[in-house]
């Protein structure tokens, strides 16, 4: 007997000064997040050290809070010195890595080290002391306690397995006994704002915002204002099932031709798959109804249930109201932030290269009409008497149809599509590149300084290819009213090949007007690409669980491109006019200020701005198509392994994974100590109250039957 008792002891509290047998990780590990004591030197976890270790930072600690995590403190600390030393991190970490540790955990937190056993008078004071302000009390002498625990003159300590088996039923008997409380006046119904109250009380940790701030309507769901007994049973056996609902739902989606389901489809496939656990038509009910809140169509995706099933959801402002919470969405931001070496960032780079180059070339076709009536506009010079051919953008746009028929309206389009997707490629690419490299990779933080840089680098590297492209472009698109201002002069014009202009001008005539390119674009990319990542996430609310349609994508796109082109429009009429071939009588400008100060003198401010409309009607959607393209094409073109790269972000991390019964890819030491958590706060969330354990051991918040003194005590 002593010999067993020795060795629960030593199993509790630990019996040996000898250096454990770790491994070389698990001590470099201790060793990584250990501090030294001033006068032995001895390497120890305080209790904020030791979170660090259990509990990785960069997740989104949204229901159980990392703070939280201190209450295991006192489960490692074996002596309770408010110290972790080797010897004790070596028990934890053996503890963490048995296949029952969650209960285990529970178990050592309220046991008597003396004896090995749960003393049921030190585990009630314990119980009372950690219960929550103002919470629904619980019957320690109900008939379900006795059934555990014996009579009031028959009780009994509980062995582990006791303790883990009355836990396990535990919330349940919480739950029956608030209805009961509730229920004044023994009609089996209560209030919904007491039912809020229980489910609030009993299991707001393991359920997401959405069920929690919608429990009330749960009366909608049968005839009646109230809530009957038979509600809340079905809707507590939905919550303890939610793993199999899960899997059913998944599978009926995986048959579905639209990936959506009915009641009906979940019912059938919970029939082909469950033998022992069969739902009710109420549980059944209940799901579907805080699925369908927003989506009344009775057919629901993956996406509906998401907001049931996944215990970490929350809402878009919750994770996007703070910038410290931000999470990278864009498949390619990611792709690089998560690159490790120079080939990755290759790799990944020319992907996105070729999507943009495509996506760029659609852009540019979509509104290259507006691009040539923007030019034209620019162009003209209201200075020179008799030379004013436009009213206005619609004008022009009318002339050309009739002047040149609809294919003037694509003048020069060849060329744009062949250099536009470079272009457009090159600018999408750094852009992805210089966000990515200064992201933050466990939290997916940018800061908006970065987010300026990134975009206006981007709009400096596609000058390599937009100068040529756009002074070929421009002279391409004057050719329809150099001919008609020729004819009209009966004089003979020549229209010139996108080939012929390229030889005329030779590689430096090509970059005539760079420096204007260059302080057009930018400034450009500089203020729409950031412009462009907050209107979805803050506006839209993407999110790595929230993809955006072509629509929203389209929206975030235009709006973004409104201000970032009309504030930029001076220096593309710079450039304009720096580019174009003059004609006869046309002032010649030979450098960017000469250019300036010339347009302010003849034609005054408002000439800086003109074709600003059509620059803004051509630059938005441009950009609007052109963005969703790219983000469309990432979708259906992937790099090999860049969704399943994607597996491991999102609001939860690694810890708790994004909806759809994937496995965590956190350690399971990590798992478990979460899991722990989640089993302890079913006794009652006072338990879980983000405080430091030396401080909750100083107020009375902890067992009293951690310390080495505490004993069992023989009577209530």
């Amino acid at each position: 007997m002593a010999s067993i008792t020795g060795k629960v002891k030593e199993s509790l509290v630990g019996g040996t000064d000898e250096e454990p047998n770790l491994s070389a990780q698990t001590k470099e590990y201790f060793y990584g997040h250990a501090i030294k004591d001033d006068e032995s030197e001895e390497p120890y976890l305080g209790e904020q050290e030791f979170i660090d270790a259990i509990a990785p930072k960069g997740e989104d600690y949204h229901k159980i809070k990392r703070e939280q995590y201190a209450i295991l403190f006192s489960v490692a600390d074996r002596a309770q010195k408010n110290r972790v030393d080797i010897h004790d991190w070596s028990v934890f970490t053996n503890l963490l890595s048995k296949p029952d540790a969650e209960y285990d955990i529970a178990f050592r937190l309220f046991s008597d080290p003396s004896t090995g056993l749960v003393d049921f008078n030190s585990f009630k004071e314990s119980y009372a002391r950690n219960r929550g302000e103002g919470t629904v009390p619980f019957n320690w002498d109900s008939d379900w306690a006795k059934l555990y625990l014996g009579g009031r003159k028959n009780r009994h300590s509980m062995t582990y397995p006791q303790f883990a088996q009355m836990l396990r039923g535990l919330q349940g008997e919480r739950v029956r006994q608030a209805f009961l409380h509730f229920d004044n006046n023994g009609d089996g119904y209560i209030e919904p704002e007491d039912f809020s109250r229980i489910i609030r009380e009993t299991a707001s940790h393991k359920l997401s915002d959405h069920l929690l701030s919608n429990l009330s309507t749960l009366c909608n769901i049968s005839p009646g204002s109230k809530i009957s007994y038979a509600n809340v049973r079905a809707f507590m056996n939905v919550i303890r099932e939610m793993d199999l609902v899960e899997f059913v739902i998944k599978n009926a989606i995986h048959k579905s031709d639209d990936g959506k389901i009915t009641r009906v489809d979940f019912l059938n496939e919970a029939a082909r798959i469950t033998r022992f656990t069969l739902f009710t038509p109420m549980e059944a009910d209940i799901l579907f109804h805080f699925a369908s809140l927003d989506q009344p169509s009775g057919r629901l995706s993956i996406s509906d249930f998401a907001r049931v099933l996944d215990a970490s959801w929350h809402s878009t402002a919750g994770r996007l109201g703070s910038r410290g919470g931000t999470m990278i969405a864009d498949t390619a931001q990611h792709a690089v932030a998560k690159s490790r070496s120079f080939y990755e960032d290759f790799l990944v780079s020319a992907h996105h290269f070729g999507l943009g180059s495509i996506a760029g070339a659609f852009g540019a076709f979509m509104v290259y009409p507006i691009d040539l009536v923007k030019t034209r506009m620019q162009n003209q010079r209201s200075s020179v008497v008799g030379t004013k051919l436009y009213q206005n953008s619609l004008d022009c746009f009318q002339k050309v149809i009739r002047n040149e028929g609809f294919r003037g309206l694509y003048s020069g389009v060849l060329p744009q599509l062949v250099g536009v997707a470079p272009e457009k490629a090159i600018k999408l690419t750094m852009n992805d590149l210089v966000r990515g490299k200064y992201t933050e990779k466990s939290t997916g933080n940018i800061p908006l300084w970065a987010e300026i840089m990134a975009g206006g680098t981007a709009g400096g590297c596609q000058v390599v290819f937009t100068n040529p492209l756009e002074i070929v472009k421009i002279r391409l698109q004057i050719q329809g009213e150099a001919a008609k201002a020729a004819a009209r002069e009966g004089e003979q014009f020549n229209r010139r090949s996108a080939m012929w202009i390229v030889r005329h001008l030779g590689l430096v005539g090509l970059y005539k007007g760079a420096s204007a390119c260059l302080l057009r674009d930018v400034p450009f990319s500089a203020i729409y690409f950031p412009t462009y990542a907050h209107l979805k996430k803050d506006y839209f609310g993407e999110s790595p669980t929230k993809k955006l349609g072509i629509l929203q994508l389209l929206t975030a796109g235009a709006i973004a491109g409104m201000p970032a082109a009309y504030l930029t429009t001076p220096c593309d009429v710079i450039k304009t006019r720096l580019q174009v071939e003059a004609r006869k009588g046309d002032t010649q400008y030979t450098s960017l200020r000469h250019c300036a100060r010339t347009i302010f003198k003849e034609e005054g401010f408002a000439a800086f701005f003109k074709g600003g409309p059509a620059r803004i009607l051509r630059s938005s959607p441009q950009f609007g198509f052109t963005l969703a393209g790219y983000e469309v094409l990432q979708g259906l073109l992937p790099l090999n392994g860049e969704h399943a790269a994607e597996k491991d972000i999102g609001p939860r991390g690694s810890l708790e994974p994004v909806t759809g019964l994937q496995e965590a890819t956190a350690p399971l030491p990590y798992l478990r100590s979460r899991n722990a958590l989640k089993i302890i706060l079913d006794l009652d969330l006072g338990f879980g109250r983000p405080r430091g354990v030396g401080e909750a051991a100083r107020r009375g918040w902890l067992p009293s039957v951690l310390t080495p003194s505490a004993g069992p005590k023989s009577s209530d």
